[in-house]
């Protein structure tokens, strides 16, 4: 089958290749046929070493397809059904799953380390990227990463649900349940920040400030719910207009930077909550006065995966997206194949584009 390979971290260009083949499915596992998958920043972040990685890797993390194929001990999903692929796979034993947070276990996150379910040239063993890799035809998958969803929703809202969606909007109802009538601020445009957006859309928040330096994405953080738009040398003046200078009761961080975390910071009330979404680098520090930690009363809170039932919030998503209230179809600004993932890549360094999504022939 076809596959897109980063060979070493730091490469700037994929090997895509059609050799590449798939371990035998185990007694707990699931093959399923890709049929869309996104082009998300945190894969850059996987070919960079932003997020650490074993390699040889095919990258991919959001995605969505139909399963091809069941282990004798999966009794969840069976060849034909419709599935989103989760790529934080809950074990459902463990503490943290018993306890009410499935989005923190790690189990499988562990094992995509060690365990490698692609082949090529033969018998070289190659990685999926948090153990899915959905940069290929076809994936092998832990059944708790299989996430049946009804067949009418089109592949490529499914796969977008499958990270950035559930990721942001998460944040939004899953992490700070966000009020009706509160206000809003977003740092971070991308897919995510716009699911953070559409999340407090939903909630009912009566303000919601989209920001980021490029003035090319306001138009759509306008049209899936943003009030109000501007660029980082704006914030202060719409800080005054819209808070009346008190900050916002929600302050949400999608870039992933120690910079903008601090900028969520000031951009919250006093008891208001800074919300950390984006994804950063391990060396990158944020700096915080104790004084301010304590006596500002401000929430600093950490959303992984918007803190997201994967077994309820997928399915839920899909229906919001059906009934008109979840736009995800404006959120793509192209639709490509597997074979131009390169270009795709080197659009997504850019920053111009949101969610490129690769349709499997």
């Amino acid at each position: 089958m076809r596959a897109a390979l980063l060979h070493a971290v730091g490469d700037d260009k994929l090997d895509i290749r059609d050799d590449v083949t798939l371990a035998p499915v185990g007694p707990t596992e699931v093959r399923v046929r890709v049929r869309a998958t996104g082009v998300c920043h945190s894969d850059l972040s996987a070919m960079s070493g932003v997020l650490p990685q074993p390699v040889p890797l095919v990258p991919g993390h959001e995605g969505a397809g139909e399963v091809l194929e069941v282990g004798d001990h999966v009794t969840t999903v069976q060849p034909g059904d419709h599935v989103i692929i989760s790529w934080r796979p809950a074990c459902q034993e463990c503490a943290l799953c018993v306890g009410g947070q499935p989005h923190l276990c790690m189990k499988y996150t562990v094992e995509a380390f060690s365990k490698g379910n692609f082949r090529f040239g033969g018998d070289t063993m190659a990685f999926g990227m948090a153990g899915c890799g959905t940069w290929a035809e076809e994936v092998v998958i832990p059944w708790q990463g299989a996430i049946k969803i009804d067949a009418d929703v089109p592949w490529e809202a499914a796969a977008l649900i499958g990270c950035g969606i559930t990721t942001g909007v998460g944040a939004a109802v899953n992490t700070a349940r966000v009020r009706p009538g509160s206000t809003v601020a977003v740092i971070g445009c991308g897919g995510v920040g716009l699911s953070v957006i559409q999340g407090a859309r939903l909630s009912g928040a009566r303000t919601i400030l989209a920001v980021d330096p490029l003035e090319s994405k306001h138009e759509l953080a306008r049209k899936v719910g943003a009030t109000h738009t501007v660029t980082p040398d704006e914030v202060v003046g719409a800080l005054g207009e819209l808070t009346g200078g008190q900050g916002f009761d929600y302050a949400f961080e999608a870039v992933g930077k120690a910079a903008t975390i601090q900028a969520a910071w000031q951009l919250a009330r006093q008891g208001g909550d800074v919300v950390v979404v984006g994804a950063g680098a391990l060396d990158d520090m944020v700096s915080i006065s104790a004084f301010s930690l304590l006596f500002e009363g401000k929430r600093l809170l950490s959303s992984v995966y918007g803190e997201a039932d994967v077994r309820h919030d997928f399915p839920y998503f899909a229906t919001l997206y059906k009934a008109g209230q979840l736009d995800l179809d404006s959120m793509i600004s192209a639709r490509i194949r597997l074979a131009d993932l390169n270009d795709a890549v080197a659009a997504l360094k850019g920053g111009e584009v949101l969610r490129q999504v690769v349709i499997m022939d």
